[in-house]
């Protein structure tokens, strides 16, 4: 069973917006903090945003004001509510615990341009 599966990546223009998902298989994941995570290419992984199970946010200063993560305990689902994307923002994005414990989801690939 694939631990996380991403969703909602796609191309858009500078200034809009995306919404992607995360569905993790593991039903104790309403007791788990779990972020997304974003690798461009050429540049290593790193954190965007992270959520407690009580829902006590955390942001990268990159993202801080435009991007918003959330998530339903009861459907097991995780969100990322970007805003204002930027070129920088461009990644494939992962959803993973934090500290990150699963194995790594195929990703879902944000691209960004004009």
């Amino acid at each position: 069973q694939v631990p996380v599966v991403e969703s909602g990546g796609g191309w858009v223009q500078p200034g809009e917006s995306l919404s992607l998902s995360c569905a993790p298989s593991d039903k104790r994941f309403k007791i788990y903090n779990f972020a997304w995570y974003r690798q461009a290419p050429g540049q290593e992984r790193e954190l965007v945003a992270s959520i407690t199970g009580d829902g006590r946010t955390y942001y990268a200063d990159s993202v801080k004001g435009r991007f918003t993560i959330s998530r339903d305990n009861a459907k097991n689902t995780m969100y990322l509510q970007m805003n204002s994307l930027k070129p920088d923002d461009a990644a494939v994005y992962y959803c993973n615990s934090r500290p990150a414990r699963l194995d790594w989801g195929k990703g879902t690939l944000v691209t960004i341009s004009s």
